[in-house]
């Protein structure tokens, strides 16, 4: 297939960005970074995002006023993605924004339907409470708008110190800056993983992982780094965890002596070289038994493992389930 043919079998995914008055900018910006450097770096995936709002103009809380904003179309296709914008508190001074957030409110009663994913970034799940839309849903928001979404959505679990939360259709994150970090972990799932992290090294931040978010594919596990040769060997492991990785192989591809690079290797992964192979080949099998029939023996052998027995053992040092609990639960 030639490259012009790729791009005419590249998925699209339409997203609508909604822009409420006075839009917190960087709730915007950080998120549709991250899908434009998705759209650069793979061909599978295209985010057709656009800017939409009430009106064809937005003041927003740095004072930059949008231009040319597409107006709230009256149906939006299925599989599309609705991303809701947080806002800022208006001056004293400014107009009532209330019947334009009433006009946002309304179009996202009949707007978001089954089929239809609503992002919101942090103030955005305000809107998305005043429109019903978190009912009986898991969500967070903005530390100081908790209380707001729960008055709103009185059957939604509002969670707080969260990064962001994902339940069903529904993504939601805290406040500002986490909307970047949702944003990862949506075109982490729409493309892949390793698509993720180059966008996140690109744009110089985090692939952030705490015990109270929601738990990132182990695909990402010791990412949180800005290193440039350790990333080169990770990226090698990832692409080929069956592969007989050797220390010394490993030193070449990050161009320095086995005794640096493990010590590097524990100082920005957190985790030891060995490990790290072991944990990738250890997703690896994990994906294999979800999404094949092959026996233990293939899995083994298909994941770098010596033999099942010594895939267990490996295996049991990541997970709480055996390997036959994933064999089960992709049969049901």
């Amino acid at each position: 297939m030639n490259q012009g043919d790729r791009h005419l079998h590249r998925r699209i995914i339409p997203v609508y960005v909604v822009l409420p008055p006075y839009t917190l900018l960087m709730d915007v910006a950080g998120p549709m970074e991250v899908l434009r450097r998705a759209n650069v770096e793979q061909e599978d995936v295209l985010f057709d995002y656009r800017f939409i709002a009430a009106r064809p103009t937005q003041t927003t809380s740095v004072g930059l006023t949008l231009a040319e904003l597409s107006p709230l179309p009256d149906r939006i296709p299925d599989g599309a993605y609705v991303v809701v914008s947080g806002s800022v508190t208006p001056p004293s001074d400014a107009d009532d924004v209330e019947p334009e957030l009433d006009i946002l409110t309304a179009w996202l009663k009949t707007a978001v339907r089954p089929g239809i994913t609503l992002v919101t970034i942090c103030s955005g799940a305000v809107l998305a409470a005043r429109a019903g839309l978190l009912e009986g849903h898991a969500c967070t928001t903005h530390a100081a708008c908790i209380e707001e979404v729960r008055q709103y959505a009185p059957t939604a679990r509002v969670l707080d110190n969260r990064l962001y939360v994902e339940d069903r259709e529904r993504y939601s994150s805290a406040g500002i800056s986490t909307g970047t970090d949702l944003m990862l972990h949506i075109a982490s799932k729409l493309t892949s993983p390793m698509t993720a992290l180059t966008i996140a090294r690109h744009m110089v931040v985090y692939m952030r992982r705490t015990g109270a978010e929601p738990q990132l594919s182990p695909w990402l596990s010791g990412r949180n780094h800005v290193h440039p040769a350790i990333h080169r060997v990770q990226d090698a492991i990832m692409a080929d965890p069956a592969h007989g990785w050797s220390l010394s192989e490993l030193a070449g591809i990050g161009a320095m002596s086995a005794r640096h690079i493990s010590r590097l290797f524990q100082e920005h992964a957190g985790l030891s070289v060995t490990a790290y192979v072991n944990l990738m080949r250890v997703t690896l099998a994990r994906d294999v038994l979800t999404n094949s029939r092959m026996d233990m023996e293939r899995v083994a052998e298909k994941s770098g493992f010596a033999s099942p027995r010594h895939m267990r053992r490996v295996w049991s040092k990541y997970n709480e389930l055996p390997p036959s609990h994933y064999r089960r639960s992709s049969a049901e």
